[in-house]
Formats: structure tokens, C-alpha cells, sequence
């Protein structure tokens, strides 16, 4: 563990520091929302830092053939910028990242990005209760409220599969798609059956000349009931306001039920099993293939998935599915337990996001120095998902067991907005203060989060909604309606009000 250091991080003599009251990291749906709100009660200084040279998020990265949304797009979207012209249910990469764009330009956001800034470090100073915060390119910014918003699953995770850098051909992420690779008659490996995978597969199915795919456990797949919007759907919609709203709530209901199968109604998740058995059973007529393709644990224990096609692919004659475990990456291919080298021209990866290293790669330092890592030594945890002890005016976005195994996100970050929101307005009212969540409310938070947890199916099974040690560190095990009503406002008493000129006191 590192030894804390007491000294105030120190400024660079030669850049110019800029200021403002709050800092957002990343300009996705949720740097996005939370900008907003604070423009829209009153709070302009905020300035938002993003490595790239767009907004978007996951959704600017996430640019593969097949590319969408699992989540209707009437609920997909922010409360107060609807859309009365999605062009399908379940909107598309191009159009959720158009509507990003336009809600950003609209209100007012995207002259308060700094496009190209990456966080390479954050620390908070008690001589001034402010964060210093670095990008990779030297600039200093100082802000009295930092807000990262870089989410839960913007990093994508590479395989630890030994011989990986050896191969000869083309190899690369799906979210970090290679558009100049022609696919067209390659030998094509996926490596991975989560949810990007089942969307590109069928999409460059017929490009290839060969594809193999290798699966290391069976996803329960559901049919995607989508299909394209017409003018008939839409007319309604834009003249009477009210039947958006409606569309919307049916949507969130449902999600709400979805949601309280997986935590706490689990006597209905047989029926959702039925309906992916009867699904598997449609659309994969061969009884061995389809043996391979039945999962052996809890629905819902991993992510659910949708999807019309994904299935079907795999019947394709020019598709093999392996189940054996990936030994070793050699330079002409795959090369599988069994001792099997499977060639193959192009590698790509559909194996997730680091999802337990919520900050990463950004080093964040706070009182004391503590560096977050030694806070999350044992997975990552906050208050709220919000707040973490020792690192006063630290607000996070999509943070720690926010994570929804049904419905949207876009709920939650429009809660979390709110509740910031209320804490830099405090802080703007008291200059020289900061606010420093207890630790003892932290914890009382996470023994219920974790107590409810362990009655809910996603600990039934090792995925990515839980850290090395078996703990939960994803997902919110409760309605959207719950979160938003315990995030309504801050309630003081759960913090710690330190001063700029006050010493800082022992920590618990």
C-alpha cells in the first residue's frame, strides 16, 4: 500500500492554470447530462475535458457493422430532449451519436468541451479545496467540483491469451473498429460472444470467406422485437407531446419489472428462460449445435442479450462455432486446448471492457495523497455510487453498482446530474469548503447495496458485473425509481464539511 503523502500537489511554474467551479471528464451521455444541468440551474464555469475530437462517448467509439442500442430508443434518450423521429425502435450507432451531437450543440454544451485533453492525473489540494487536474499534454486546470464521467464500460479489455503481439495478420477490438480492413473472403476469428459480437457477427457474415468463432460459455439470447418507424408512428407523436411521454413511460415500466426479476422477483425469470429456450430452439435446427449454444447458469446472471440474427449466423455453413478453451495466439491463427490450430487472416476481439477499473488509467489522489486504487483495493465503491470517502468534491458519473441489468442508463445519469447538480451548488455557497462523504455512510450504503445483492441472480455466476474477490461492484439492485428518489437531494449530514484554511483532521 502507499505511503500517504501530506504535501499539497504541486503546479507546473511554466503552464497557466485554468479555473472553473466544476470539471467534467468525457462528454458521453453522462458528461453531457451533467453539463446541462448545471447550465441549466444557473451554473456556466464548467469546462469538460475530452480525449477525442467528438462527444459521443461509447458511442462515438463504438462504430462496428451492426452497431446499437439494446434499450428502446423512446428510453434511450434524455427526459428533457426527446425525439419524435427515431428511425427504429432500437436505434443505431449513427443515430444515438447524431443525437448526442445535436442535443450538445442545442444546449449549449459544446463550446464547454476542450476537444483532444486527456486526464492523465487528478489531486486534491486542502490548502485551497480545489482539485489540480493534468491532461497528458501538460495543461492545468483547478476546479473546486471534479466530475469524472468516463463510465463503466469506455475501455476496451484485451484477452491475456499468451502469443497474442505474435500474429501476423490483422487484429483488433470491436470497439476500436478497423474500417480500412477488408474483410471480403478472409479467414475471420471472434474471440468473444458478448453483446458487441452478436450484432457484428451476422452483419459481416456475408463478407467473409470463412468465420470462426469462439465462444467460452453460451449467452441466453432473446428476440429483438424491432423494427422501423413510420410516419404513421411518428405524426401522432409530434402533435400531441403527451403520447411521447406516454411511449416512453410503457417502455420504462417494463424496465422496471425487468429490473426486479433479475434482483428481487425471481420467480418470474422462468418465463424469460422459456422464451430464449423456445428462441434457441427456432432458430437452430441441428440438436448438438444448439447443445453448445444453451448456457448453463442463471438467466440473467450475465448480461441478457437481443438479437434476430446472431443464431442463425451461427448456422451458416461458412461459420464454425468452438467451445474449447483458447490456448495460445501463434502467428497463423487460434490455437485451442485441444491442441486444434484454427488459421485465420484477421483476429477480432468482442471481449468487453474493463469494467472494474472504473478511473483508469487516470491517477487520482486524494486527501492525504491516497491514491483511489488503495480506497478500491477490494473493487471499487462509493456512496450513491457518487461519493468516496477521502476524496472531498469527487463526483462520480455511472460510478460503482449504478449499472442497471435492465433498462436504461440514461435514468440513472439524470438522478446522479440532479444530485451533484445540489452539491456544487452547496459548495458555490460556501467558498473555501469541501465536502467529504462520511465513511461510515459510505459503508452503511454498501452493506445494503451488498446485502440485497446477494439475493440477486448476479451472484450466481462469474462475470463482469463482479470484481476478482466475488463482489458485485456493477449493478444497482433496485428500481431506477428507488435511485432517483434516494438521490433527490444531499443530505449534509452524510459529509464531512472541511475548510481551505482549516487542518486536516484524522481520518476514520
Amino acid at each position: 500500500m502507499t505511503t500517504p503523502d501530506r504535501t499539497a500537489p504541486s503546479r507546473t511554474a511554466s503552464t497557466p492554470t485554468m479555473r472553473s467551479t466544476a470539471l467534467i471528464v468525457g462528454a458521453g451521455f453522462g458528461g453531457i447530462a451533467m453539463a446541462i444541468e448545471l447550465r441549466r440551474h444557473g451554473i456556466d464555469d464548467v469546462v469538460i475535458l475530452e480525449q477525442a475530437a467528438d462527444v459521443g462517448g461509447v458511442w462515438r467509439e463504438n462504430s462496428y457493422p451492426g452497431a446499437g442500442c439494446d434499450v428502446p430508443s423512446p428510453l434511450y434518450s434524455f427526459s428533457f430532449a426527446g425525439v419524435t423521429r427515431w428511425p427504429r425502435r432500437y436505434a443505431r450507432q449513427p443515430d444515438i451519436l447524431a443525437y448526442l451531437q445535436r442535443v450538445a450543440r442545442e444546449y449549449g454544451i459544446t463550446d464547454r468541451i476542450r476537444f483532444g485533453r486527456e486526464v492523465a492525473s487528478a489531486e486534491f489540494d486542502e490548502t485551497s479545496a480545489r482539485w489540480l487536474v493534468r491532461t497528458t499534454g501538460g495543461e492545468e486546470y483547478e476546479t473546486t467540483a471534479f466530475i469524472p464521467a468516463v463510465g463503466q464500460l469506455s475501455r476496451p479489455s484485451y484477452p491475456d491469451i499468451p502469443g497474442r503481439e505474435t500474429f501476423r495478420g490483422r487484429a483488433f477490438h470491436s470497439a476500436e473498429w478497423d474500417h480500412d480492413c477488408d474483410l471480403t473472403g478472409k479467414r475471420v476469428a471472434v474471440i468473444g460472444t458478448g453483446a458487441s459480437a452478436i450484432q457484428f457477427v451476422p452483419e459481416i457474415r456475408p463478407q467473409v470467406g470463412r468465420m470462426t468463432v469462439f465462444q467460452r460459455s453460451a449467452q441466453y439470447i432473446l428476440p429483438k422485437r424491432d423494427h422501423a418507424y413510420d410516419r404513421w408512428y411518428h405524426l401522432p407523436l409530434r402533435a400531441l407531446p403527451a403520447l411521447q411521454k406516454l411511449d416512453r413511460l410503457g417502455f420504462w415500466l417494463y424496465a422496471e419489472f425487468a429490473q426486479e426479476c433479475l434482483s428481487r422477483w425471481r420467480v418470474f425469470t422462468p418465463l424469460f428462460a422459456r422464451q430464449a429456450t423456445r428462441h434457441l430452439r427456432e432458430k437452430v435446427a441441428d440438436p448438438r449445435l444448439r447443445e453448445r449454444l444453451t448456457p448453463d447458469y442463471a438467466l440473467g446472471c450475465k448480461r441478457v442479450l437481443f438479437s434476430n440474427d446472431y443464431l442463425p449466423a451461427l448456422t451458416d455453413s461458412t461459420v464454425d462455432l468452438v467451445t474449447d478453451d483458447v490456448a495460445e495466439i501463434t502467428p497463423e491463427g487460434v490455437r485451442t486446448a485441444d491442441g486444434t490450430l484454427h488459421e485465420a487472416d484477421v483476429i477480432i476481439y468482442g471481449t468487453g471492457f474493463a469494467a472494474q477499473d472504473l478511473l483508469a488509467p487516470m491517477k487520482i489522489h486524494g486527501l492525504g495523497h491516497r491514491p483511489i486504487s488503495d480506497a478500491w483495493s477490494d473493487g471499487a465503491r462509493a456512496h450513491l455510487g457518487i461519493t468516496v470517502p477521502g476524496f472531498p468534491n469527487m463526483f462520480l458519473m455511472y460510478g460503482p453498482n449504478t449499472n442497471l441489468g435492465g433498462g436504461s442508463i440514461v435514468h440513472m445519469l439524470e438522478s446522479q446530474a440532479r444530485y451533484i447538480r445540489d452539491a456544487v451548488s452547496k459548495l458555490r455557497a460556501r467558498p473555501g469548503r469541501y465536502l467529504d462523504v462520511r465513511p461510515e455512510a459510505e459503508r452503511a450504503w454498501d452493506a445494503m447495496v451488498q446485502g440485497r445483492l446477494t439475493r440477486s441472480v448476479w451472484t450466481r455466476c462469474r462475470s463482469w458485473y463482479r470484481a476478482a474477490g466475488g463482489r458485485v461492484v456493477s449493478n444497482w439492485p433496485g428500481r431506477t425509481r428507488e435511485y432517483r428518489t434516494r438521490t433527490r437531494r444531499v443530505r449534509l449530514a452524510d459529509f464531512r464539511i472541511g475548510s481551505a484554511t482549516a487542518r486536516a483532521a484524522p481520518r476514520d
